[in-house]
Order: C-alpha cells, then sequence, then structure tokens
C-alpha cells in the first residue's frame, strides 16, 4: 500500500442527491464492474452525471445541505494512487480500478473505501493543507 494524503472536495463541485425514502427492501444496479446494493434510507446521488447510491450514515456524516436536492462534500477524504489494478470493497460492493486510479477513504485507517479515476479525482478533489483543520 501507498502514502495516504489528505484532501478535500474542491469548491463549487456539488451534487444532486435524494435520499430513498421508501418502504423498500432496497435493490440491486450493476456499476463499477460489480453488483451494488443499496437500502431504504440510502441517498442517490448524481456527481456531475455519474450517479450512485451513498449508505445513509455515510452522507449525514460527509456531505452538507446547500439548497434543495444540492449538498456539497464538507468532509476530507484520505487517498493514493493504485499500483496495480485490482478490487475495492465498498458499502454498497465492489469498485474495480486499473492502475493509476486513486483508491479513496473516509479516514486513515482505510475505512470506507472506494476507486475513481485519475482525471475525475482531480477534477474533484485537491489536496488539504497539513496545517487546516
Amino acid at each position: 500500500m501507498g502514502k495516504l494524503t489528505r484532501y478535500r472536495r474542491k469548491q463549487d463541485t456539488r451534487v444532486v442527491a435524494v435520499q430513498l425514502r421508501l418502504e423498500t427492501d432496497g435493490f440491486v444496479y450493476r456499476k463499477w464492474d460489480a453488483d451494488q446494493r443499496c437500502k431504504s434510507g440510502d441517498w442517490l446521488v448524481d456527481n456531475e452525471g455519474e450517479v450512485y447510491t451513498v449508505d445513509a450514515d455515510t452522507f449525514a456524516r460527509t456531505y452538507e445541505n446547500v439548497g434543495p436536492g444540492l449538498y456539497e462534500k464538507v468532509a476530507a477524504v484520505w487517498a493514493e494512487m493504485a499500483a496495480a489494478p485490482g478490487a475495492i470493497p465498498t458499502q454498497e460492493g465492489e469498485t474495480h480500478y486499473d492502475a493509476g486510479d486513486y483508491l479513496v477513504y473516509e479516514d486513515a485507517d482505510r475505512h470506507g473505501g472506494y476507486a475513481i479515476g485519475s482525471e475525475r479525482f482531480h477534477s474533484l478533489y485537491e489536496p488539504l493543507d497539513e496545517d487546516a483543520s
């Protein structure tokens, strides 16, 4: 594993999100070359055309409402560039990635991980100054 670096979401990179407040057993969908699962209470997120679900507790910890249906990710993340292709388990299933993609985590202990392509990662995230809290 590589060295983790702390990042924050760039300003004005909002997502559109709706919480699945329905009586449902959830559903399975195919994304990132694997089956993903969501459940009642999770969030359906449109991140600049990339659509996926986010666990309800994770969404509550990491996003802030900035307008009707609009949210900004306010929590910092830790990330590292993948040296080789592979797959990372996620709360919804798993994500397959290629060498050069980024593995992104909720914390420095590598919990709550997912993968994202390098170009997309750099369009959404910037390094967080070590002096910032």
